[in-house]
């Protein structure tokens, strides 16, 4: 179908239709240029040729139909900021009708109105449900409106909605606050995209992840919409690099839709001004996309835009595929003009982003006064708005699921086979557990799109057989490990890579990256999470496959690299989140590795963390054992309790494993008791927050058989900073003055491993020092002179830091 810019084919004869006529005298606010009448035409001659409608007259009808459930769209969500009720029959609404507290995202809301309901039409006029996607997820309320309009909801909302008073119910629950006795939200509603929101698979909360995440989405023969911010624009790339990623051959189609209207919250942006959109436009085509600029705030200019770059795509795909052309293909681009809040009083002002009226209408006459005076004009009848939607509801009689139930809202890929790998006895790098799995488990699963998210080196985070396997993806290949059609996706910008992964939800997914360096990828990851934990408690859990985001060339291997890469912040705060969706693991060596890999990849909705090392380890554990280990979370390593009480030793973390093996072995030589317990999930033994956590915790009997409460004193090492590991797992710390953690202090530089353990207290001498201090003991019965000088800072480091890896 060619741009609105080229010439086409006119329908000579759609003037003397009634039901174009009909059409092109709008409803409401919404009205119909002369290039978008133009466009409507083009789009009827091309769905009566496509067999998609039988005849012009119908699309003209069912166009008609759009504008006034657009209208009724835009009428409910002002009422959805301002008012406790609705008046069904139009009429104007009294003080007692208003909220004390009005409170909404009102202007991108309304400019998502003629958005969404312009995607409802598209799907009713070809048969077809597509996938959709929303960046400013604090527009929810178009896309909460229409549904409850239509009838697109889960259970819960069609419960509480589709009722007699199920719109006053709706504008009431919006921003009402109430919550249940336990403190979670009363209404299944909320102020942005959320479990409750029928086909919402992303909050939005964050802008600019969207725009990362929606090339990777789609499988070939599916469509996805993304609805975008004009203020995410001004994020970071990435999402400029969309051509770079897209692929006819595992991708499905993908139709971006920037909604420009011109403002953030408080101000004009860039693209508020010509000359601004006019960049942009230039920018995006320089990026190879290929800008199609239509009117915002008609639903029907959306449905023939997105029309359009569908089949442009499917088009620029196809010339690929049979080498008539080479990636990256141009890919469409809407750009939908309009401003901030059109349809209601105050719009293009920056109140229009919140609340557009002067006033609460509560309270203040003159802003009632305006309210019942602009929604008027938005009011649909009943009878009519009835019929227009059982015109554009026909998903029975099409055969096509709802919109709450598009393809990526339901994702389910079948279960992975897991591969059989031998263990590996002799000293290795941990990582390369990891690229003999991978590389198995793709090989595998081949119906399983692999995805790998790779910000720099992937050779050097020992994934060299993944890297010769799946090789990067570019556009002008120059290497052996280089393709078109590669599977890792690698850029210098940790959100991009990440984003491609978590957005792969039909597939196998990896992500690596130095530790200090995954904290860029923090915002994505916990969007991520809080969408997958607020899914299980509505009972929806999310069913894509688990992946691992591996946090290499870590704190403790990276000193080399002075401080800006010895930071332990991306395993602290993923510890923090609800441990059923967000896993941290610390496997110590290839087997542990290996042992920890099929859960990782095989349990649905969960992201895991793993902080593994890249060098050399010696093999600690054997098969059974790193079974074990990965199956409890923890496992006695050695322990010696012939004589008394004995000390108890806990591990976090592969060199701190080492240094407490060392501190045993002083410990043995002098007679003193003691039990070693390495810990490679520590969100495991914390004290679980809900019932839904405790599912994923060892019951207390399991920690006691660990972690004795006849063992008063303790001494942790953890790869973590000490205060975090002993907030998360007080439960271990009974007696708080008979224990000590050791950990990362915030001390590096310039340094090699030793150095790093020595300079933050660490070393396995530090931690003989520490079980001294727990036993009150002088430390001198483990140290030598020498020794315990080096430890109190008034000796030789050398002393400590000899020998050790």
């Amino acid at each position: 179908m060619p741009s609105p810019t080229q010439s086409a084919p006119v329908d000579n004869t759609a003037s003397d239709c009634p039901d174009y006529r009909r059409w092109c005298d709008g409803y409401g606010v919404v009205q119909h240029s002369e290039a978008t009448r133009h466009q409507v035409r083009v789009l009827a001659e091309h769905l009566v040729a496509a067999g998609h409608q039988p005849d012009a007259a119908t699309v003209y009808r069912r166009l008609a139909d759009l504008d006034r459930l657009t209208s009724a769209g835009l009428w409910l969500v002002v009422h959805m900021t301002y008012a406790r009720r609705v008046d069904v029959s139009g009429q104007p609404l009294a003080p007692q009708d208003f909220k004390t507290n009005p409170e909404g995202h009102t202007g991108g809301a309304l400019n998502m109105v003629p958005a969404y309901a312009g995607y409802l039409a598209l799907n009713n006029l070809t048969g077809r449900t597509r996938s959709w996607l929303m960046g400013q997820g604090h527009c929810v309320a178009a896309v909460d409106a229409l549904n409850v309009l239509t009838g697109n909801l889960h259970p819960e909302q069609a419960g509480r909605y589709r009722g007699p008073d199920g719109l006053s119910a709706l504008v009431s629950d919006f921003y009402s606050y109430r919550q249940k006795p336990d403190g979670t939200m009363a209404a299944p509603l909320g102020s942005h995209v959320n479990p409750h929101t029928a086909g919402g698979i992303l909050e939005g909360g964050y802008l600019g992840f969207a725009e990362l995440q929606y090339a990777h989405m789609p499988l070939p023969g599916e469509s996805l919409v993304a609805f975008l911010s004009d203020g995410a624009a001004e994020e970071q790339r990435g999402s400029d690099w969309i051509p770079r990623w897209w692929r006819a051959e595992d991708c499905g189609a993908v139709m971006p839709v920037m909604i420009a209207n011109g403002r953030r919250i408080e101000q004009r942006t860039e693209l508020g001004t010509r000359e601004g959109l006019e960049r942009f436009e230039a920018h995006l085509e320089h990026r190879g996309f290929v800008p199609f600029r239509f009117d915002g705030r008609d639903p029907s200019a959306f449905v023939c835009t997105l029309y359009e770059m569908e089949q442009a795509l499917a088009a620029n795909g196809e010339a690929a595929q049979r080498g008539e052309s080479r990636y990256p293909v141009r890919v469409p681009y809407g750009i939908a003009e309009t401003v901030k809040g059109y349809g209601f009083f105050g719009a293009g002002n920056n109140a229009a982003h919140n609340l557009p009226l002067p006033g609460n209408p509560r309270m203040d006459a003159r802003a009632r006064e305006l309210f019942n005076e602009h929604s008027a004009r938005l009011w649909v009848a009943p009878d009519v708005l009835h019929n227009c939607i059982a015109a554009l509801n026909q998903h029975a009689k099409q055969a096509r699921p709802l919109e709450r139930d598009h393809p990526l809202a339901t994702r389910n890929p079948p279960d992975p086979v897991i591969p059989k790998l031998p263990a590996n006895p002799d000293r290795t790098s941990p990582m390369k557990a990891v690229d003999d799995f991978f590389q198995a488990l793709v090989a595998e699963n081949p119906g399983l799109r692999p995805r790998v998210g790779n910000p720099d080196e992937l050779a050097s985070n020992r994934l060299g057989g993944v890297l010769d396997s799946l090789k990067h993806r570019v556009n002008d290949p120059e290497s052996d490990q280089e393709s078109v059609h590669g599977k890792i996706i690698t850029a210098l910008n940790e959100e991009a890579v990440v984003s491609a992964c978590l957005a792969n939800k039909a597939g196998l997914n990896l992500v690596a990256s130095y530790e200090a360096f995954c904290v860029k990828m923090l915002g994505a990851i916990r969007q991520e999470l809080i969408f997958a934990r607020h899914q299980k408690e509505v009972g929806r859990p999310a069913c894509w496959l688990g992946l691992p985001v591996i946090a290499t060339s870590h704190t403790w291997e990276n000193g080399k690299n002075e401080q800006s890469h010895q930071d332990t912040t991306f395993c602290e705060s993923l510890l923090g989140e609800m441990n059923d969706v967000s896993r941290v693991l610390f496997p110590a060596d290839y087997n542990s590795t290996l042992a920890s890999l099929p859960s990782v990849f095989s349990e649905r909705g969960k992201i895991s963390c793993m902080v593994i090392p890249k060098r050399e380890r010696p093999c600690v554990f054997d098969t059974r054992e790193a079974e074990l280990l990965a199956r409890h979370g923890a496992l006695v390593v050695d322990e010696d309790t012939s004589a008394g009480e004995p000390l108890l030793l806990m591990a976090n973390g592969a060199y701190q494993l080492s240094e407490a093996i060392r501190a045993c072995e002083r410990l043995r030589e002098t007679g003193t008791p003691f039990r070693l317990v390495y810990i490679q999930e520590p969100g495991r033994f914390r004290q679980p927050r809900d019932t839904m956590e405790a599912e994923s915790c060892l019951s207390e009997f399991e920690r006691e058989r660990l972690f004795p409460h006849r063992i008063h004193r303790r001494v942790a090492l953890t790869h973590m900073r000490p205060e975090v590991f002993r907030g998360h797992l007080y439960p271990l710390f009974p007696e708080p003055s008979r224990a000590r953690v050791l950990g990362y202090i915030n001390r590096g530089g310039t340094l090699n491993e030793a150095g790093m353990l020595f300079a933050n207290g660490c070393s396995w001498a530090h931690t003989l020092a520490a079980c001294a201090s727990v036993m009150d003991k002088p430390p001198g019965e483990w140290l030598s002179s020498a020794e315990l000088a080096a430890v109190e800072g008034r000796g030789d480091p050398t002393m400590i830091t000899r020998g050790l890896p």
